[in-house]
Formats: C-alpha cells, structure tokens, sequence
C-alpha cells in the first residue's frame, strides 16, 4: 500500500510537471504571436503608408516594395521579401548558432511574414511624419518586446548582427545592429526623403524604451552604497523609516587609511529622497552612490 502510494505522489508530481512544461510553452508561443502581430501592425499600418523606414528586414521590404511598385500592382508584398531575406540566415544560423536559436526564431519570423500578409493594407497615421514615429514606436516596441521576453528574436537584422559578431568579437551586436540600420533608413532617404531621417530616429528612440520596459520592466529601483561612520544609526532609520534592510560591509580609504562600514541597500525610486534624508540626518558627511538598478528580485520586490 505505502509503495503504490508513493507511485500515485511520484505520477502527480510529474503530470504537474509536464503541465507546468505545456503552459511555459503556450505562453511562449501567445507571447510570439501577439509580439510578431503588433510588429507587423506597425510596419503595415504605420511606417510603410506613411514611407518612413526605421532599418531591420522590415525597413528593406519597404524599399523593395516602393521601387517594385511601377513593375507589380503594389509592389512585392512586405511578408514575401522578410521572409526571403531571411532564408540564407536561417541557413547560416543553423551551422553556426544551433538548432534551438534558428527553430525560436524561424517560428517568430514565420509569423510576422504572415501578420505581414493578412493584415489589410490601412494608415493609420496618414502622412503625419511625428505621429507615425511615436504611434509605431510604440507599437513595433511592443511587439519586440514580447518577442524578446521569451528568449525569441524575429530574425532580420538582429540575427544579421549576431552572425557577424562572431567575426568581431570586439564589436557589440548592439553596435553592429546600430550600423546595419542606419545603412538602411540612408538607403530609404533617396526614396521618401532626407527629413524622414530624423523621425526615423525619434520612432527608434521610442521602439527602444518600450521594449526594455517590456523585458526589463518598468518598476526600476536604485542600489545605493554608503560610506559613512554611522552605519548602526542609519541602518536602524532606514529599517525603521522604509522597511528596508541593508547589507554591511568593512571597507578602508587608501589614502587616509582609515577603516569604515559601507551599507549597500536596494530602494525604489519614490524612497531614494527619504533614504538621502535619512543619511544626511545623521552623518551629512557620508559619501554615497546612487545608481540604477534595473532589475531586482527578491524579498519587497
């Protein structure tokens, strides 16, 4: 009786464990295409009506799409050409990065070439240059962000840069990513204009921030370092005052020689004011550093 009971706990166990599998994968695959939707949304609806190129594989399609137009009846669709230029990476990547970074991000860019091409061709924008840059920041940020978030790309030029970081390795794919899109909104200037350079930029800047927000978060906090020769005073404040505890630690001044405790605690933005009264309260010679912290987990987190 006790062994078949232990057989029915360990069979629970690992049904609950193949669940918990099955939903981390639907949530991936939920997060993939609603991001590679609203990526698509921004490139169809947003930038490409309005012929403002913000770089990647999506930007190019742009381009092709445009100079293609006087030859095919609207051009060769946005999906066709994403996904084609896509084809010779995938074919690289599977070589050079494995089998599980090309099937995540074949199956990201499977659905944005689709999204690409079922999505009705609509502005939603019109030709309003500075609205389309925010309108598609936002939402192509969106997009990458859900992407991201579950360890995907969308191929196009972020694998580019991957690939060619293997070669310089002294160079970030975030560097190189920066160079191959500036190549391609230049190449876009001839086309829709030197202006559109500059909201390019803008819709970039935006693009950015929204999907750190996603994948990083937006409840940034601050990590704060205190040297100073009251370190039980403000330890027992900031306990008390913010609810905070602090990590302390021995540490000596090469010049003077001197020993001194150094309080390390992690504090939301809202509580770096009363944690800098705190301090000043009680020894306004204390040398502190503040500096961000973009992700923390833990207790009061």
């Amino acid at each position: 009786m006790k062994i078949e009971a232990e057989s029915h706990q360990i069979t629970g166990e690992v049904e609950i464990m193949l669940y918990k599998v099955k939903f981390s994968k639907l949530y991936r695959f939920i997060r993939i295409i609603l991001g590679t939707g609203l990526l698509a949304f921004s490139v169809k609806c947003v930038y490409d009506p309005c012929g403002l190129v913000i770089g990647g594989f999506s930007g190019i399609a742009i381009i092709v799409r445009k100079l293609t137009r006087p030859f095919i009846d609207g051009g060769i669709p946005l999906g066709v050409t994403t996904f084609v230029l896509n084809i010779p990476f995938f074919i690289i990547s599977w070589f050079k990065m494995g089998k599980a970074f090309v099937k995540r991000t074949f199956a990201a860019t499977v659905f944005l070439s689709l999204w690409l091409m079922i999505l009705p061709q609509y502005s939603l924008t019109g030709n309003d240059y500075m609205l389309t840059a925010i309108a598609g920041g936002v939402t192509g940020g969106a997009g990458i962000g859900l992407v991201l978030s579950v360890g995907t790309t969308t191929g196009g030029t972020d694998m580019v840069a991957t690939l060619l970081q293997k070669k310089i390795p002294y160079i970030s794919v975030a560097q190189i990513m920066v160079v191959v899109d500036a190549a391609i909104v230049l190449a876009s200037s001839g086309l829709f204009g030197v202006f559109s350079i500059i909201y390019a930029g803008i819709s970039l800047f935006i693009q950015g921030k929204v999907s750190d927000g996603i994948v990083l978060g937006t409840h940034f906090a601050k990590s704060v370092f205190i040297i100073t020769d009251k370190p039980k005073e403000i330890s027992y404040a900031v306990l008390k005052d913010l609810n905070r505890g602090m990590t302390s630690m021995e540490v000596m001044g090469e010049y003077t020689g001197k020993n001194k405790r150094m309080l390390f605690c992690v504090v939301s933005k809202k509580e770096i004011i009363k944690l800098k009264d705190i301090v000043n309260r009680y020894d306004n010679k204390a040398f502190v550093i503040v500096s961000e912290a973009k992700e923390v987990l833990g207790e009061g987190f």
